[in-house]
């Protein structure tokens, strides 16, 4: 008869999912406050890969790590939405180039303006050792390539 010991703290793992869970909850307000409230799921990549670069549907399923298709899909309802649009590539006559509309340039300020925001707030609270701890095991759990491969680094700034 083996009893299960309750444990006094939660998995971590369950902290680290309810943690995201809350700051997509918070980043969805924030953005919906400033009249962003149709962002979808995908959204913030394909903005933040767009900022740092136009590019090809192509070129955005390979950093996505989606089919052709799929980048397809999320490229046409972005564009619906106002957030993206296709320009012919000057390099290329056959080619269309992704870029970010106003709409989406706006999105993606806001976003960045409240990651900074949120980092900020914790640090106010918590202070810079606890902060820096935790995105070093974040950093360490992501594993050190993925956040210095090349496609990742275009979402970071």
């Amino acid at each position: 008869m083996g009893h299960v010991k309750a444990q006094s703290k939660p998995d971590f793992g369950i902290v680290l999912l309810l943690a995201d869970q809350e700051f997509v909850r918070d980043l969805r307000r924030a953005m919906a406050e400033q009249g962003f409230d149709d962002q979808g799921r995908s959204d913030g990549f394909v903005l933040r890969t767009l900022g740092a670069a136009p590019t090809t549907i192509t070129g955005l399923a390979e950093r996505l790590e989606i089919s052709k298709q799929g980048a397809g899909q999320i490229v046409d309802d972005m564009e619906r939405r106002g957030y993206v649009e296709r320009k012919a590539d000057p390099t290329d006559g056959r080619a269309r180039l992704l870029h970010l509309s106003a709409r989406g340039e706006a999105a993606l300020a806001a976003a960045r303006k409240f990651h900074q925001a949120y980092e900020r707030k914790l640090r106010r609270i918590h202070g810079d050792a606890a902060i820096d701890a935790v995105r070093t095991v974040l950093t360490a759990m992501a594993g050190e390539g993925q956040t210095t491969d090349p496609h990742f680094r275009a979402l970071m700034f």
